[in-house]
């Protein structure tokens, strides 16, 4: 949380209105009777913690997307695809991946501030939603035309993926069909490496049937994985999605052993089918 007392850089990104509610004679006793923090090691950490492009970062869900552009750009070493296309998905995919990290924060706010879950920068009060949401529209405008560069069919199957995340942050979360939406988004991935080209040029086919369906598989596994962390909120909230269901009937622990083992049991899968008949079959 921002310090009250701090006066902020005029920015896009700024502290949010309710983080400033304060009592300001309070706000001033507090500061009067705490001695001024040494200059040092701590006071650097905070200033760049709480600095507004490190803070947008952090609600783009760093990891996810550092994870999914790499997993794609290996699937497409594996596929043959050249440096410069397989760059170019890895580019694509991280823009794409920081614009549902942003929108899936901007749509939890509510339920992060009501949790107080911590790294949520939005909820906490540190960034302002609609600096978040002009970060957002940014990202849109940049990844469609990164999507199209690998060919107009392999980027409307990734833009695709991205239509069908942002649904997924909306849509069915809170029930049983949960992992629908993230299994069609998985599904879209080998189409989009499968058709993937450089500078819009028309290339490769139609991906194989099975790799679709596993990738689809994938995706049903790595929403079990996300929603762990947030099983134990999700139940107060009443929500009755199937992570939850699951994770009541076998413990955290056990769904975590579980759901890793699955993930690793989809990707042996689709390296034996690219092994054996590839990416387009």
């Amino acid at each position: 949380m921002a310090n009250a007392s701090q006066s902020a850089p005029k920015t896009i990104f700024t502290v949010s209105s309710h983080a400033q509610d304060q009592d300001p004679e309070r706000t001033q006793a507090s500061a009067s009777a705490v001695p001024d923090a040494p200059a040092g090691r701590e006071s650097v950490m905070d200033k760049i913690g709480n600095w507004a492009p490190f803070l947008l970062i952090r609600s783009a869900h760093p990891r996810q997307a550092v994870l999914t552009a790499i997993g794609l750009a290996g699937a497409a070493v594996i596929a043959g695809l050249t440096t410069r296309e397989v760059a170019l998905i890895a580019v694509t995919v991280l823009v794409g991946q920081a614009v549902l990290g942003w929108h899936n924060d901007l749509v939890d706010q509510a339920v992060d501030h009501r949790h107080e879950r911590d790294g949520k920068p939005i909820s906490d009060g540190r960034l302002e939603p609609g600096g978040v949401w002009f970060a957002l529209c940014c990202g849109v405008l940049l990844v469609i035309p990164l999507s199209v560069t690998s060919g107009t069919v392999a980027g409307l199957f990734y833009l695709g993926s991205l239509v069908l995340g942002m649904l997924a942050n909306v849509l069915l979360r809170r029930g049983l069909l949960s992992w629908f939406l993230w299994a069609a988004a998985f599904a879209c991935y080998p189409g989009y490496l499968s058709y993937a080209g450089w500078a819009g040029e028309p290339a490769g086919g139609p991906p194989h049937w099975a790799m679709v369906a596993l990738a689809a598989a994938l995706g049903v596994g790595v929403h079990f994985l996300t929603a762990l962390w947030g099983l134990v909120a999700d139940n107060e909230d009443g929500w009755t999605y199937l992570p939850l269901k699951a994770g009541l009937k076998l413990g955290a622990g056990k769904l975590l052993l579980v759901t890793l083992v699955y993930i690793a049991a989809v990707i042996g899968g689709m390296l034996y089918v690219a092994s054996v008949v590839g990416l387009r079959g």
